[in-house]
């Protein structure tokens, strides 16, 4: 498997987020995986965002779970991260991962 995220790089404080996650050599709906949204704010450790499993059940930090969703596309094989009310402190890295498969990542700044 190997994941690829994307997404706008820069985006202005209250906007919403929105990030892919390419899932290659694999299905995004292959039993048992769970598709995790991770990110990493500079000079910080690392956030668990969420994740959607194969089955299409979600689950999101409690910290992080009123402005965030987590979805896919089955035919597309890519999962989506939304995050609205953005604020300075939401900028970091974006990463996708399954398992011990780790994406790139993406750099997100929330900046005016």
């Amino acid at each position: 498997v190997q994941l690829q995220e994307s997404g706008p790089g820069l985006v202005k404080p209250s906007q919403t987020l929105s990030l892919t996650c390419a899932v290659s050599d694999g299905s995004i709906t292959t039993n048992n995986y769970y598709w995790n949204w991770i990110r990493q704010p500079p000079g910080k450790g690392l956030e668990w965002i969420g994740y959607i499993s194969y089955s299409g059940s979600t689950h999101y930090n409690p910290d992080l779970k009123s402005r965030t969703s987590i979805s896919r596309d089955n035919a597309k094989n890519i999962a989506y991260l939304q995050m609205n009310s953005l604020k300075s402190e939401d900028t970091a890295v974006y990463y996708c991962k399954q398992r011990t498969i780790w994406g790139q990542g993406t750099q997100v700044t929330v900046s005016s």
